[in-house]
């Protein structure tokens, strides 16, 4: 079969253990795609929930996949086990997560001025 031609079978595990968008995908499948697919179809009723696809990490193998590269760019293949299903994780962090941090940093250096003159 031609690479671009074959299919992988994934699923995607969040944070909470549940999978989800399990399915054959073609090789030729962005990142960018996946996840706004798991945007599109992230359950209901979970207590942490992407607004948009750059809320989101897929991590295969140890290493994060970088939005602009292709299943297969990525070096995610079928067949690593006969019959087998990838699993990817999926990491959440919500744009509001990195504003509060932010915020945070700067009131803790608000705190930790000194007035002290050393003559």
């Amino acid at each position: 079969m031609a690479e671009g031609n074959e299919n992988v079978e994934l699923k995607f595990r969040i944070y909470d253990g549940t999978d989800i968008s399990h399915g054959s995908y073609a090789s030729s499948t962005t990142v960018t795609a996946l996840k706004q697919k798991l945007v599109s179809e992230w359950p209901t009723g979970k207590s942490v929930v992407p607004k948009t696809m750059n809320d989101m990490k897929l991590i295969h193998s140890g290493k994060v996949l970088e939005n602009n590269k292709t299943l297969s760019e990525c070096g995610v293949r079928d067949g690593a086990f006969a019959g087998g299903v990838i699993t990817m994780h999926v990491v959440i962090q919500p744009a509001l997560a990195k504003n509060k941090s932010a915020k945070k940093q700067d009131e803790t250096g608000k705190l930790n001025t000194c007035g002290c003159t050393i003559l």
